[in-house]
């Protein structure tokens, strides 16, 4: 949250809020304006902690405890001290995002944090005033014998008056005495509980440490002690107490009781159980957070021995936006509310770690895995669970769940490698086709990682002028005349090399820079073929450039080709653009209206790698099309002499004629050899391009192949 301010008057109004409440609920030993400067300081300091970074609660701690310091300590003032930070604060002083995650999460901690402070201030201010009364009494009664009845008298009414429960107990741990609020805590009468075991009183669990440190003051090995203990009443619950001792002396130093202040904290402790269980647990489903298992998972790294192996779960329902979005949040919620219900009842009871990441994430901790199979196995069982159709309301919905995997070693990972691993596998699932589990492989996941890497430094790349433009040839099969060449992009990648398009034009695409760097191609392109066409007029070279996908969906591709052709001074109708077949068949209406616009233009257009997609050429008689281009399957089948390439073959001849029928011309893509550009030239074909006629080249090999064969030929 680094960088957002609080609202001063938001702060402000909430100081005013929190000291009227405090006059209505107790007595205020300030006035109302003393009280509201105080307060409006302790909530700059509340909003200062929630948006500091990093982290802390400790401020609220500090609050607590002035709250105590001037003596705001009434019960009641604590209750609305510590509800209104957690349902009006977040409002009142921060001006956005009020109700993040992040920020509920914040708040919550801010209330533990407050209310351990107040009870610690308040506690220690009792104790204190306690234990001083306590041990003058008996000093009274050691110092000053002629007025014994006295000291006894002004001890008992401390002792009886005391809020607070008071013991005496001899040092064989037998009880002399309590006070009236003591036995009332336990539920006994102080009969009851005269000459009672201390240690009989006690929680089973607590019974031998309370025992211990009983020991520890009759031996002399300290004075006093806290600890928090467990109780029993009459009735057998529990209570939850503030246990201080102190250790009375004979004149001559021997022990001679030990007198106990308790304290009910079983409110208190309640109220740090809740606020622990909204801190580590979702709201929604009730199911634990990402906080408490990252917990959990660095926990098992903490404590495991490395042969020990874990694995992870990471699920995710499929579609579940699209649920959201037609029948509404409310309804997904309490889908989402059944469907971690169903994996609580499913999974947790294998004792696995069922919890919510956020959204429609889950993810199941297999702690102690004996290998892949099980938690395949936990996978199989969770799809199975999701997969059963849920009655929300009037709806019967049915969904399906991809789940990621990984199952390791504790030595040689870590748990954001572990969980970086889990959400990649995920992704992999949907892939695949979701209602599904997959598996983490290393190879797989490097591979994506290098990817990452890539698409992480393109932009930088095209800042730097790392990408460069090859050029392949294009020669007319009747006359062996150079008529065109492909513009091709290439990265010099510091590191990697020279990297093809098939490396990096994919994640172009994916992160959006295609646009940009299509743009810078078109440019280079047209630059170099207006350079042609000046130094070699009688040419009247074509220079070719791919659309990706994402281009010919951009509505400012027009004018971007518009653009490059007016700043080059290249002639649109040496510039052919080239669109895949299955990219134009998957792309919607505004595609065709630009080809439509490019073809005004003058600029030819051509179907890539066709014969690859489902599209057919009565389609394409209303398309705006110059040129076909064979996808190089077809050619590659025709090298041989085997009945496949007799049918690749046919192939060719087929689409060749009804491309001419079409007014179309055709260019066979990777011819490689001789034979196969006589058998294409025999079919008909118009044009060839593949390494037997020239690989692709920078642009000054293509200028030097027109000075050496002259205009129009290919060499």
């Amino acid at each position: 949250m680094t960088g957002e301010e609080f609202s001063r008057a938001g702060v402000q109004r909430y100081a005013r809020q929190w000291a009227g409440a405090m006059a209505r609920l107790g007595f205020v030993p300030m006035s109302s304006a003393e009280t509201e400067r105080l307060l409006a300081v302790h909530t700059a300091r509340l909003a200062q902690a929630l948006l500091a970074e990093p982290f802390s609660a400790d401020p609220a701690g500090d609050v607590g405890q002035a709250l105590v310091a001037v003596h705001l300590t009434e019960p009641a003032m604590l209750d609305w001290s510590v509800r209104a930070l957690g349902t009006g604060f977040a409002n009142a002083v921060l001006p956005e995002r009020p109700d993040s995650p992040a920020v509920r999460h914040r708040v919550a901690r801010l209330q533990g944090s407050l209310a351990a402070g107040f009870a610690r201030a308040l506690r220690e201010l009792t104790f204190s005033q306690q234990e001083r009364i306590s041990r003058s009494a008996w000093q009274a009664r050691d110092e000053i014998e002629q007025a014994l009845r006295d000291s006894e008298a002004r001890f008992r009414a401390v002792f009886t008056g005391a809020a607070l429960g008071m013991g005496i107990a001899d040092v064989g741990g037998r009880i002399v005495d309590v006070n009236q609020a003591f036995a009332e805590m336990l539920g006994y009468s102080v009969a009851e509980l005269r000459d009672t075991e201390v240690t009989a009183l006690c929680h089973p669990e607590d019974a031998t440490p309370l025992a211990e440190l009983y020991q520890e003051l009759v031996e002399g090995k300290r004075e006093s002690a806290r600890a928090e203990r467990r109780y029993r009443r009459k009735d057998g619950t529990v209570v939850w107490t503030d246990l201080a001792l102190s250790l009375i002396r004979h004149r001559d130093g021997r022990p001679r009781f030990v007198v106990a202040v308790v304290e009910d904290i079983t409110e208190r402790y309640e109220l740090q159980q809740r606020l622990r269980f909204q801190a580590l647990h979702d709201p929604l489903t009730g199911l634990p957070n990402r906080t408490l298992f990252f917990d959990r998972l660095a926990a098992v790294f903490a404590h495991g021995s490395p042969t020990d192996r874990v694995g992870l779960c990471f699920l995710d329902l499929d579609g579940f936006k699209a649920i959201n979005d037609s029948l509404g949040h409310d309804l997904g919620d309490r889908l989402l509310v059944v469907v971690a219900q169903r994996l609580a009842e499913s999974v947790s009871a294998r004792g696995h770690l069922v919890a919510r990441m956020g959204g429609d994430e889950f993810v199941i901790l297999v702690d102690g895995s004996s290998g892949s199979r099980e938690v395949v196995e936990v996978a199989e069982v969770a799809l199975a669970t999701v997969a059963r159709p849920v009655q929300v309301g009037d709806q019967q919905l049915e969904v399906s769940a991809s789940i990621g995997l990984v199952e390791e070693a504790l030595a040689g990972t870590r748990p954001a490698d572990l969980m970086k691993a889990a959400d990649a596998t995920l992704y992999w699932a949907k892939a695949d086709g979701r209602g599904r589990w997959a598996v983490y492989d290393p190879e797989r996941g490097a591979r994506d990682n290098a990817r990452a890497g890539l698409a992480a430094v393109l932009p930088a790349a095209l800042e730097r002028g790392e990408f460069t433009v090859d050029y392949q040839p294009i020669v007319a099969l009747g006359d062996g005349s150079l008529r065109a060449v492909e513009a091709l992009v290439r990265w010099r990648h510091p590191d990697l090399g020279l990297l093809g398009p098939d490396q990096f034009i994919g994640l172009a695409e994916e992160t959006g820079l295609i646009i940009r760097l299509g743009r810078w191609v078109l440019r280079e392109a047209c630059a170099y073929g207006s350079r042609w066409r000046r130094e070699f007029p009688d040419a009247r070279l074509v220079v070719s450039v791919n659309l990706a996908v994402r281009q010919a969906n951009d509505p400012g591709m027009v004018d971007m080709v518009a653009e490059a052709l007016r700043d080059t001074g290249f002639p649109p109708e040496l510039l052919q653009l080239e669109i895949t077949e299955s990219a134009l068949m998957a792309t919607g209406g505004e595609p065709v209206r630009s080809l439509r616009r490019l073809a005004a233009l003058g600029v030819r257009l051509a179907i890539d790698d066709f014969g690859t997609g489902y599209s057919n050429l009565a389609y394409l008689r209303r398309l705006p099309i110059h040129a076909l281009k064979l996808a190089a399957p077809f050619v590659e089948g025709i090298r041989s002499t085997d009945a496949l390439a007799l049918v690749d073959e046919r192939i060719v001849d087929t689409l060749v004629r009804l491309a001419h029928a079409l007014g179309l011309s055709v260019t066979a893509e990777a011819v490689e050899t001789a034979g196969q550009a006589d058998r294409l030239r025999a079919l008909g074909c118009d044009a060839g391009q593949g390494l037997f006629f020239g690989a692709p080249v920078a642009a000054e090999r293509i200028t030097a192949r027109l000075h050496e064969t002259g205009p129009g030929r290919a060499g």
